[in-house]
Order: C-alpha cells, then sequence, then structure tokens
C-alpha cells in the first residue's frame, strides 16, 4: 500500500505496508527503561469489593489499573508545556499526519575532545550528541525538506529497552546541536535517549529550551517562538531500519498532559 505525500509541491511516495514501530513496548511483563528515580511502570487488576479483574483468579472479565510516568518509564512525546506554568495537552499539539522525516545515525563525542558547550558545563566522563556529528550525518542531496529528524545513536545496545539511566549519564545534546536543529527547521525530533539535556543539569533544560524557542528564565506561554514542536524520547530504531527518508507517524492516545505514551511509526521512501 502506496501513500503519496505533496511536500513542496512534489508529490512523493511511502510504503505503508513496510511500516515499522520505534516504540519500547511497556508490556509489563520486563523491565523498561526508566529514569529519574520514577517507579517502573505497573499494570494490576482492578479491585472494587468483591470483583478483581482478572479471569486467571475467576472473574467474568480482565479489567486492569495502569500506572506509568511517561517522561520516565517508556517511548512518549512531549510539548514546551513540560517547561511552561500554564498546563497543556501534548496530544492536541502532535501532528495527526504524515511527517516527511529522515533517519540519520551518530556516534556521540566524549565531552573532552569537543569545543561543544553544555549548561552547565559537562563532565569530563560525559558523551555528547555534537552539531558537528550532525552535519556529517545528514545528507543535504534530499528528495525533499524533512520536517522531523530521527536520531538512532551509537552504539545501538538493545539494552536501551531496559536501561536505568538513574545509574548512568546518557549521551545529550550541546547547546550548538540544539541550535543546528533549529536552523535546520526540524519541527520534531525523535530520540533513543532518556533526554535532550543531562539528566542532572541543575534545573536548566538548555537544550529543551532552545529546541522550543523559550528563553532561559520564562515559563510563559507567550515568550514560546516554536510551540508546534515536539520531542519524543525513549524510543529505539531497530539495526534493520536503514539511515534515509521516511515519512513518520506520531501515534498517541488523547490522554492529558505535557507528555504522552507515544508510538513513533515510520514508513519508507519509494521515490
Amino acid at each position: 500500500m502506496i501513500a503519496k505525500l505533496t511536500i513542496a509541491g512534489q508529490e512523493h511516495a511511502f510504503a505503508l505496508d513496510r511500516g515499522v514501530s520505534l516504540a519500547i513496548a511497556t508490556d509489563f511483563q520486563t523491565v523498561g527503561p526508566h529514569h529519574f528515580g520514577a517507579p517502573l511502570a505497573a499494570s494490576q487488576p482492578l479491585a472494587v469489593g468483591a470483583f478483581t479483574g482478572e479471569v486467571a483468579t475467576g472473574a467474568s472479565a480482565n479489567c486492569r489499573t495502569i500506572s506509568l510516568t511517561p517522561h520516565c518509564t517508556g517511548t512518549h512525546t512531549e510539548t514546551v508545556a513540560h517547561l511552561l506554568r500554564a498546563p497543556g495537552d501534548a496530544w492536541r499539539v502532535i501532528p495527526k499526519t504524515l511527517l516527511p522525516a529522515a533517519l540519520i545515525t551518530v556516534a556521540p563525542e566524549p565531552a573532552r575532545e569537543t569545543r561543544e558547550s553544555t549548561v552547565p558545563a559537562p563532565w569530563g566522563t560525559d558523551n555528547l550528541i555534537t552539531e558537528r556529528r550532525l552535519r556529517a550525518a545528514f545528507m543535504r542531496n534530499r528528495p525533499f525538506e524533512p520536517r522531523a529528524l530521527i536520531i538512532r545513536t551509537l552504539p545501538n545496545d538493545p539494552a536501551k529497552h531496559s536501561t536505568n539511566a538513574t545509574e548512568t549519564v546518557p549521551p545529550y545534546f550541546t547547546q550548538e546541536a540544539a541550535h543546528w536543529l533549529v536552523a535546520q527547521n526540524f519541527q520534531h525530533v525523535v530520540l533513543d535517549i532518556p533526554s535532550f539535556d543531562r539528566m542532572q543539569d541543575e534545573g536548566k533544560l538548555t537544550g529543551h529550551r532552545i529546541f522550543f524557542g523559550l528563553p532561559a528564565t520564562s515559563r510563559d506561554q507567550a515568550d514560546v517562538a516554536r510551540p508546534s514542536c515536539t520531542i519524543t524520547e525513549l524510543a529505539y530504531v531497530p539495526d534493520e531500519v536503514v539511515d534515509g527518508n521516511y515519512a513518520l507517524l506520531l501515534a498517541v492516545p488523547a490522554i492529558g498532559g505535557d507528555a504522552v505514551p507515544s508510538q513513533p511509526v515510520v514508513y519508507p521512501y519509494c521515490k
């Protein structure tokens, strides 16, 4: 099945029957990715009076209560509301259409080997996603201008499915890399790391703020320069999904909050 998108006045085709999910499944049977000390996602039978929602124990139907923290326990998509005083629902902002996208693979650089900066300054043992590496991975001769960028980091260890990032310092973006994303007019990024910024960054969230166009000290919607942008974190890009051109669907439920569990799905370009 082929879908045709008109991008900048030209028609491009994508294979809808070859879609691949980039979400890490939250199946409640295995330990999923988690960080910032948040409890693991959990599911348990609903218990109301004499009713317990589990057929295996004699109930007439299954009915479960789910507990999770979208930012910390699985693949999720967030908006600038993550940083604002006023509440906002991510699902209302996230596009409901296919997005022209590019997938690249990047090896983070040791902080001690680059002059690019972060706020606060990186530790010498940190690994950074730099503008230099993004530029090198992103080919300019593309058939269309992508609105979304999917970034796979190396090594692409399957352990990303269950990483406890509270105990590690995953790669994160430099200020220069964040500015480059804005300059290229990427409105949506899909990342396989827990956070755009360093997990322990004194609450600065500098990279988030650059990408969303929110000044360093502001918490106000009126100051946001890029209110329609989204960041998807804790995705996983299988090795068999090669770098190249895609259509991206950010599938999300209509659940309130500044971040929502999501399933990014990519469909390959067919020319």
